[in-house]
């Protein structure tokens, strides 16, 4: 039974509590949550032992990568158990320990982090998505924030701020916030870095972003479009570095592979640790 209500721990814990109240003593519980602990998820429950994370992505129908989280108390029988039920539903899963923002969200924060700092320096955000776009990703970062949700992209970022503080507690305020406050939630509610249209939802420019962004702006800076990917790419393998020395990962292609199927690293590229190989040059 895959618990996918709202993204709320004390409201996941009562679900899951209920749930596992009602299903026989060997049923597997996994949780649908992109940021909450598996560790603390399990202490609702009386059998700890057969939960476990499983993440899907959006649009869920289309993505095919499956985040499966092992939490402290996961058993090998609950894993395995979940891995072989992704893949029933013809997806992609990786295995990966608890930590905050599991694999994939760990990786991509960082790259957003190194966004808000372009920005910061003067660079044009349209710029920008339209360097990574040519870089080989179907959007650049300030397109995906809004496809992911800026209110979800804001909850995030908040918990990878308490879960790695010395490096990923950003020192200033970001768009992000600033948009949140404004109430411009994304391409759901048809403002967020674009403004949508309801009939085809593609992103068009927006003035009042922009007078959003101004009070955020400390520089002029102009960087040229290998400096831009080279900071966000190197900034997501700089961390899937360091998951890799903590063993949240079993490998460098793990990441790659998630980053690919799960957020849409251009394939040809290899993904970030991928670039990151000595002898390449991103």
């Amino acid at each position: 039974m895959v618990e996918a209500v709202v993204e709320n721990e004390s409201v996941k814990k009562k679900v899951l509590g209920g749930c596992q109240a009602t299903v026989g003593e060997g049923a597997i519980l996994p949780s649908n949550t992109s940021t909450i602990s598996i560790t603390r998820l399990a202490t609702a429950l009386q059998r700890p032992q057969n939960f476990c994370g499983m993440q899907f992505f959006n649009p869920v129908h289309r993505m095919p990568l499956v985040e499966v989280i092992r939490g402290e108390h996961s058993s090998d029988a609950a894993i395995a158990t979940t891995v072989a039920y992704a893949r029933t539903l013809k997806k992609t899963p990786i295995v990966v320990r608890d930590c905050p923002g599991f694999l994939v969200n760990r990786v991509l924060f960082p790259y957003f982090g190194a966004f808000d700092l372009l920005l910061r320096e003067g660079a044009d955000f349209t710029h920008i998505d339209r360097v990574m776009q040519k870089f080989g990703w179907p959007m650049g970062p300030a397109h995906l924030i809004d496809v992911v949700g800026i209110d979800v992209a804001h909850h995030a970022a908040g918990v990878m701020a308490a879960g790695f503080p010395e490096r990923m507690q950003i020192g200033f305020r970001t768009a992000v916030e600033l948009m949140f406050e404004a109430g411009r939630f994304g391409q759901k509610t048809g403002a967020g870095w674009y403004d949508y249209s309801p009939e085809d939802r593609q992103p068009q420019p927006s003035d009042t972003v922009n007078a959003l962004l101004a009070p955020l702006i400390i520089n002029s800076l102009n960087p040229a479009p290998e400096e831009i990917a080279a900071q966000l790419i190197t900034a997501m393998a700089d961390e899937g570095q360091r998951i890799l020395d903590e063993g949240i990962a079993q490998g460098p292609e793990d990441i790659d592979l998630v980053l690919v199927h799960g957020y849409g690293f251009p394939r040809h590229k290899g993904g970030p640790m991928f670039q990151r190989a000595p002898g390449r040059n991103t």
